[in-house]
């Protein structure tokens, strides 16, 4: 416990210099670019998801797409890597970060069993069905050297 006493502060002044703050946006983004992995939170069908390339995203149908088609993901929330992160509507906009997903295959999920019953009347009722969903790709995270803000 001494021992640590001696050296906090050392290790404050350390850790307070380990990462740089950027000062702008492009500079930010230039950190974030020179990281090994980022992410993106994005919205999808009005619903947020926390995305990496190459994720698989099940999605509710989507019925106007066919297998093959590409989307570009223009709801980006927040951008990030490992150290970083860029959060916000006005400066995370498609001139900035551009990601592109693709449609892979409309599937359907698992059969759901809906029963019904009214006690006493000898009412009784089974519905069946399998949910709708479209399968997407993500590809890369393009963050453009010189963004247009």
């Amino acid at each position: 416990m001494v021992f640590f006493r001696q050296f906090q502060p050392i290790c404050r002044a350390f850790c307070r210099n380990l990462h740089a703050t950027p000062d702008s946006t492009a500079s930010a983004l230039e950190l974030i670019r020179s990281q090994p992995s980022q992410y993106i939170v994005a919205s999808v069908v009005g619903t947020k998801y926390l995305l990496a390339p190459r994720d698989v995203l099940t999605i509710p149908r989507l019925r106007d797409v066919k297998v093959g088609d590409v989307l570009a993901l223009d709801e980006i929330h927040e951008l990030g890597s490992r150290e970083y992160t860029l959060r916000g509507n006005p400066t995370i906009s498609p001139e900035t970060v551009k990601v592109e997903a693709t449609v892979v295959e409309h599937t359907k999920g698992s059969m759901e069993f809906i029963f019904k019953k009214k006690r006493r009347k000898g009412y009784q009722k089974t519905k069946k069905h399998k949910q709708t969903y479209t399968r997407l790709r993500i590809g890369d995270i393009n963050i453009p050297l010189q963004p247009v803000i």
